[in-house]
């Protein structure tokens, strides 16, 4: 039988868990908290409609049998799982949850050490210095966006939808010897606030909290309205108030709320959301926000509302069926995991779960980045190409 066991560390190991980093490592860290984890005891695959459900249930089934020591008894401790979901059903891309041979967490000031069957923490190596990567257009170019912009808006005043998620990509070609440590630290540096997440190769910061359980508690934080940060002061924050005042962003706010409230709804005795949303500043965007809440009324896994909430009307648009249809009928690729949920479960069901955006996929010698805009009835092409701009700086900055 697989033995897991949870044993708590001294206080010496750091303030950013993510500098303890070996290559080729799992990470879910924010504000130098989380998890990182090494190797892989155990991978579960799924594809399909069913992909979430199936890893859900493959999950329960396998923890199931394993033995547990957990000396810390803290979220993140015992058996976890690091796991990144494909976007769409038809996707060719796999789900994976990965179960590490040993994991660091950290909580507040608390560290602790799970290991699988007695594994041994890896000597640490230092990180090597990248050299820049540059990302070009992929399949989908400047001008060619900006055209199904303008396509997709012409179909909203149709009233075929209200609202679409429209991405474009950026490919570059990975030297051999890139290591992805140095990208993660870059990224933490500059997005403290943000969850760096690290699984299977796809790793970026993403702000979204998709949804969160902890002792029955469920957390969820909603983004959809962008505005670019000023460089003045004033300027900075007229920006954030026209963004709290734009009707255009506003409304695309409100059709993301909506969709994860009613989303949420089945699952909980009761679900808060804040009744106006708020200006949330990130270095080089800000974003409108608003946090969500409820209370589990049953037995259910933090993957079991993934699966109910994704894709949310923040990543695909709203009604949520006729907005993945027009995804699958404009963008010339498959979005592989980008704006899928990426994130941790333990063997409680509980666990931590963000949306992969700000980010990029490493395959080979590949890597592939995304980023995407709400399109509503008074979307420009122009406009929404810049504002893709802007989401790429993370990933680009970290590349660079």
């Amino acid at each position: 039988m697989t033995r897991v066991v949870s044993l708590p560390l001294p206080e010496a190991l750091g303030r950013n868990i993510l500098e303890l980093l070996p290559a080729d490592s799992s990470a879910f860290v924010r504000g130098g908290q989380g998890l990182v984890g090494w190797g892989e005891a155990k991978r579960l695959v799924a594809t399909g409609p069913n992909r979430i459900a199936d890893l859900a249930a493959a999950w329960r089934s396998y923890v199931s049998e394993l033995e547990v020591v957990d000396q810390v008894a803290l979220p993140g401790s015992g058996p976890v799982a690091f796991g990144t979901i494909a976007f769409a059903d038809s996707s060719a891309a796999e789900s994976v949850l990965i179960m590490p041979r040993v994991v660091i967490g950290r909580r507040d000031d608390r560290f602790w050490i799970t290991s699988v069957d007695d594994a041994k923490l890896p000597a640490a190596t230092v990180w090597e210095k990248n050299s820049p990567i540059s990302l070009a257009p992929g399949a989908l170019g400047r001008n060619e966006f900006s055209e199904l912009v303008d396509r997709a808006v012409s179909m909203i005043q149709e009233e075929r939808l209200e609202k679409v998620v429209l991405a474009r990509d950026l490919v570059g070609e990975v030297p051999a010897n890139f290591d992805l440590r140095t990208a993660l630290g870059r990224l933490s540096d500059r997005f403290p606030s943000c969850w760096i997440y690290s699984v299977d190769g796809l790793f970026g910061a993403s702000p979204e909290l998709l949804v969160r359980v902890s002792h029955s508690q469920v957390s969820a934080r909603v983004l959809a309205g962008t505005a670019a940060r000023g460089t003045d002061p004033n300027v900075d924050q007229a920006i954030a108030k026209a963004l709290a005042e734009s009707h255009k962003n506003v409304s695309e706010h409100a059709f993301a709320v909506k969709s994860l409230v009613s989303a949420l709804e089945p699952f909980c005795d009761h679900v808060d959301a804040d009744t106006e949303p708020f200006s949330l500043a990130l270095p080089n965007l800000w974003h409108l926000a608003s946090d969500v809440h409820g209370v589990l009324k049953e037995n259910a896994s933090v993957l079991d509302l993934a699966s109910a909430l994704h894709p949310t009307a923040a990543v695909a648009g709203t009604p949520r069926d006729a907005a993945q249809k027009l995804i699958a009928e404009l963008e010339p690729f498959d979005r592989g995991r980008y704006a899928g949920p990426v994130g941790w479960i333990g063997a409680d069901g509980d666990g931590e779960w963000v949306i992969a955006l700000r980010g990029a996929q490493l395959r080979d010698d590949k890597v592939t980045a995304y980023a995407g805009c709400g399109i509503v009835s008074e979307s420009d092409g122009e406009s929404e190409l810049i504002e893709t701009d802007l989401k790429f700086q993370p990933i680009i900055g970290a590349l660079a």
